[in-house]
């Protein structure tokens, strides 16, 4: 694997477009599409900053190896699983929090008709109105409470 094939696989495995990586170097994309397709080798300090950039060996860059070439499909096998890993986590965590949403309106409208029964049979016009809202905000509070602990725990790991 030669040193533009090696480029391309780390910039693809970190998912940068060549624009990303040329504001990264400080570069015109231009010259990154043409260490890319061979036709020029970087300056000295610039293969020392995508060393630096993709956390990979002076050597690694510069020596070709099929050994490699195998890193960086791993590299990139292990990339696409964290992600798929992170997607399920996401998914399970907005499923549960329906499913939260869900039996805390449902607990709101079994004490709303259990209230409504057995105390505001008779008083419906005076204190069933404001019971109700009051009720009904209350669950809402606590399903935005749920949702917003949700994520908030998210982004902190």
């Amino acid at each position: 694997m030669e040193f533009s094939e090696k480029l391309i696989a780390l910039r693809k495995g970190r998912e940068l477009t060549q624009e990303q990586l040329a504001e990264q170097l400080n570069v015109s994309r231009q010259s990154v599409s043409k260490w890319e397709s061979g036709q020029v080798i970087p300056e000295a300090e610039k293969i020392v900053e995508l060393s630096k950039a993709f956390n990979v060996t002076l050597d690694y860059l510069l020596k070709p190896s099929e050994i490699d070439e195998l890193s960086v499909k791993t590299d990139m096998l292990e990339q696409q699983q964290k992600q798929l890993l992170s997607r399920e986590q996401t998914r399970t965590r907005i499923h549960k929090n329906i499913l939260y949403s869900v039996a805390i309106y449902l607990v709101f409208f079994a004490a709303f008709f259990a209230g409504h029964y057995f105390f505001f049979s008779l008083e419906w016009e005076v204190w069933g109105k404001p019971v109700i809202f009051a009720e009904f905000f209350i669950a809402t509070a606590i399903v935005i409470i749920i949702w917003a602990k949700s994520f908030t725990n998210r982004q902190k790991k």
